[in-house]
């Protein structure tokens, strides 16, 4: 083993053990794999090289955000307070604010600019005991636009504390320049973006906005057959506004997740658990729009839908770099318990990426992506916001302390 994790307890959330603590746990560590978990052995570690004492720290698999639009310039907080000063959100758009307003931004920054602020965003996460995060674009909506922002999130996966997994949204929204011309965009959406991003292998999977400001179902369905027919995994902003069918559509042609869903119907529910797509769940929008459609929960858990949390980390809905928030706000926005919203930024939402198989889990044969915690309790993670309490985390094996007095201790 290239490393050894001793002294700790485990919350592996396989299915056997799930939410469960292990005592007197220990961790073994072979190429940036797992290849022992389970309860300590210490005679097997006489003489071992590395071996960490976490002093009896929390140990549960690396968190997951599986829903991010990381990447763009400028923000919109002038907007945010214009909007509670009681001006209306159509006004601010034809003054040129909006999600154009991001776009226009977005599109006059450099790639050097658009990583250092995303690196800086990616901060919040990290501190959160993030391993993973997903990065949509989206606010190029240009063939070389969208192209720019995948190719930073592609830098970003070059940090060796981070993984990142890319997501071409193309179909966000319609660019000004097509103002009342949707076919068109989305032929070059479908002929153009879609097979330069698969060409350049920028995109890991193709997602879309299925919302009547957004494309209809019928838009939606051209791009994720262009998506699926250049090898790219697919998945939906769908139900957030109003009920188009757009999760039905997902669901039945294969995607990962369907996010938001507040207006998701019984046919919907019922789509998603035959096709076993994960319902990503984005409480921060929810939070700060000030929503009052609740996510069909009941029915989710009755159908055992697979329920995934993400930050949805934007400048317009959710301006909100923390994936523990987000399991707060699942738990008293929406009455998720704890169990269900740790599970839904690990297992689960490795699933609504397709990383089930190597993410998710403390098991072995899994990548060794881990957070370490100051914590008695698993439920901690969802009850209590600000306190420092990450210890570390660890990526593919590799340890990066939360804070100085961490590094010094380790």
């Amino acid at each position: 083993m290239d490393r050894v994790l001793t002294n700790l307890k485990m919350v592996t959330m396989q299915p056997e053990a799930g939410y469960q603590v292990i005592e007197d746990g220990m961790i073994g560590i072979e190429g940036g794999k797992i290849i022992f978990a389970g309860n300590a052995s210490h005679e097997d570690l006489h003489g071992h090289p590395d071996v960490v004492d976490c002093h009896g720290a929390l140990v549960t698999p690396g968190l997951i955000d599986c829903h991010t639009h990381l990447i763009f310039a400028g923000n919109r907080a002038k907007e945010f307070e214009q909007r509670l000063n009681g001006v209306p959100y159509e006004e601010i758009a034809k003054a040129g604010g909006g999600i154009l307003a991001t776009v226009r931004a977005t599109r006059e920054a450099s790639e050097h600019e658009l990583y250092e602020l995303a690196q800086q965003r990616l901060l919040g996460l990290k501190q959160d005991g993030v391993t993973t995060v997903e990065i949509k674009s989206g606010y190029g909506l240009t063939l070389s636009d969208e192209l720019k922002m995948l190719r930073v999130a592609r830098r970003l996966g070059e940090l060796n504390d981070i993984k990142i997994t890319t997501t071409l949204l193309a179909a966000h929204a319609l660019p000004p320049e097509f103002a009342g011309r949707g076919d068109e965009y989305i032929d070059l959406v479908c002929e153009q973006i879609i097979p330069a991003a698969a060409d350049e292998k920028l995109a890991d999977a193709v997602d879309v906005f299925c919302e009547g400001i957004g494309f209809s179902p019928e838009q939606c369905q051209r791009v994720f057959t262009a998506a699926k027919q250049h090898g790219l995994t697919i998945k939906g902003h769908t139900e957030q506004l109003s009920n188009l069918g757009g999760s039905a559509l997902a669901a039945r042609m294969g995607a990962t997740s369907v996010d938001h869903i507040e207006y998701l119907d019984n046919e919907g529910v019922a789509a998603l658990a035959a096709c076993n797509t994960v319902a990503t769940l984005l409480p921060g929008a929810f939070y700060f729009l000030r929503e009052s459609q609740q996510p069909p929960i009941d029915q989710l858990r009755q159908l055992d839908v697979p329920i995934a949390i993400a930050t949805d980390f934007n400048p317009g809905t959710s301006p909100i770099a923390s994936l523990r928030t987000m399991m707060n706000m699942g738990c008293t926005l929406f009455r998720l318990t704890p169990e269900e919203c740790l599970r839904g930024v690990t297992t689960h939402a490795a699933q609504a990426l397709g990383l089930q198989e190597t993410r998710g889990q403390i098991q072995i044969g899994m990548d060794a992506d881990l957070a370490i915690w100051n914590i008695e309790n698993p439920a901690e993670l969802s009850y209590c916001l600000g306190v420092p309490d990450l210890v570390a985390r660890v990526v593919d094996g590799h340890l990066f302390p939360a804070h100085q007095e961490t590094a010094n201790a380790y």
